[in-house]
């Protein structure tokens, strides 16, 4: 099949999954495992190679999908065991009741977690503390799932981040070059995520009011023993978890295990525990497999890098000096369709090597490419998405729809303020 041919194909099975998760035709998990094997059927795929292809996207995909099927189930069980309580009742008596300062200090809180640029870490512990608090308020957990979804998308663009690194090895460039001159993007999407932060709390006041609650005095700890060994337990699995000391996939399975003979030495209450929580860990772990189904037969089937050379090929001569704001906007939908993978090994290098001959530089690509990771948290082939959902108890659908433009909105700032301070050449 032509590449032409093949490129529409990708992106008539990515709009069709868009569509139809958006307007709740299909579940995410239903729409991720048949579309793809539908278009690789209409591509001329046979069904042992799409087979191996989806085999392929598992593989990728499993240590994840494991990380965080069991990550639900632990820290669903430390809850139950009121290992954040204490936390909990700290938050409500400093915030006294105004949902303004409980989003405000949510804001602040995670772009202080998030420096690690782990998301998956980052939503673990700021759900973990901050959704029972937004539960007692009755503040709408939507915020809280978008305000983490903004911090995260700022700091995962930090230099000892997983996508700083793809792009530093996909162009072969210097991390400071690459990274300092977007320092004042990034100082002013914080200053913009806290005034959205801000705004939510406003509105969120307006319609509750100061919640005068009833906050419990901290109760005293019945079992220290036990507690402090379940705090000492999660810090050292979210430590795990960030450095890569101990392989990510087995990290929360061995947490679970130890945490339940604490916590739980009967054998049977064991059971009812794991059955009361398995609903939402299943649930996150089955669409992180069925997105392995969709990359695995995207990038097998040549789609992906069909639809960026295509890409390429139309950007009209008059365009090419502004390559860098082109690949600032459309790093949005890219990273979003695709995962980073994909995108800063496939379609960044083409990007460069099409903007070297209107002379802009392969750096100048890779700060642009960068941008659109706040879009790129939302996108159904980050794994941590469905973990953020799982955790805050609502629907992807519904969180897509509220994030969204904020996210698109955090990107325009940083491409802004890479205009005006340079990072990005723009030509008239």
């Amino acid at each position: 099949m032509s590449e032409t041919m093949l490129a529409i194909l990708g992106l008539g099975m990515i709009s069709t999954f868009i569509t139809l998760i958006m307007t709740k035709r299909l579940s995410p998990l239903v729409a991720l495992t048949l579309i793809p094997i539908l278009f690789g059927l209409f591509a001329g795929v046979g069904i042992t190679e799409l087979g191996k292809m989806m085999e392929s996207g598992l593989k990728d995909t499993a240590p994840t999908g494991v990380l965080l099927m069991f990550g639900i189930l632990y820290f669903g069980i430390m809850f139950e065991v009121g290992l954040f309580e204490p936390m909990i009742i700290k938050i409500l008596q400093f915030a006294k009741g105004d949902p303004l300062k409980v989003i405000m200090g949510t804001c602040a809180v995670s772009l202080i977690v998030a420096l690690d640029g782990d998301g998956a870490a980052t939503y673990l512990i700021i759900v973990g503390a901050m959704l029972p608090v937004y539960k007692r308020l009755d503040i709408n957990p939507l915020i809280l799932t978008a305000i983490l979804t903004l911090c995260v998308g700022i700091m995962i663009k930090l230099p000892w981040t997983g996508a700083n690194a793809r792009c530093l090895s996909a162009l072969h460039l210097n991390p400071t070059e690459l990274f300092n001159p977007i320092i004042p993007s990034m100082l002013a999407s914080i200053v913009w995520v806290l005034f959205v932060a801000w705004y939510f709390g406003k509105k969120e006041r307006k319609r509750l009011g100061i919640i005068h609650i009833e906050v419990p005095e901290s109760k005293k700890i019945e079992n220290k023993k036990v507690y402090f060994t379940n705090l000492l337990l999660t810090i050292v699995l979210i430590v795990a978890l960030v450095s890569g000391l101990f392989p990510i996939a087995i990290t929360f399975m061995v947490g679970l295990a130890i945490a339940l003979i604490i916590n739980f030495p009967n054998l049977d209450e064991q059971r009812k525990k794991l059955a009361a929580h398995a609903g939402s860990a299943l649930s996150v772990g089955s669409m992180v497999f069925a997105a392995g189904i969709f990359t695995g037969i995207l990038s097998g089937t040549k789609m992906l890098d069909a639809m960026a050379q295509s890409f390429i090929h139309i950007i009209p001569d008059s365009l090419g000096p502004n390559m860098g704001i082109i690949t600032g906007l459309t790093s949005m939908p890219f990273t979003y369709f695709v995962s980073n993978d994909a995108y800063f090994y496939g379609i960044v290098p083409l990007t460069a090597v099409t903007a070297s001959h209107f002379g802009v530089t392969a750096v100048e690509i890779g700060r642009a490419s960068l941008l659109g990771q706040s879009v790129h948290m939302l996108s159904p082939l980050v794994a941590s998405t469905y973990l953020l959902v799982g955790l805050a108890g609502v629907s992807f659908d519904a969180h897509q729809r509220f994030t969204l433009k904020w996210a698109v909105a955090t990107t325009l700032v940083m491409l802004l303020v890479t205009i005006l301070t340079g990072a990005i050449s723009i030509y008239f």
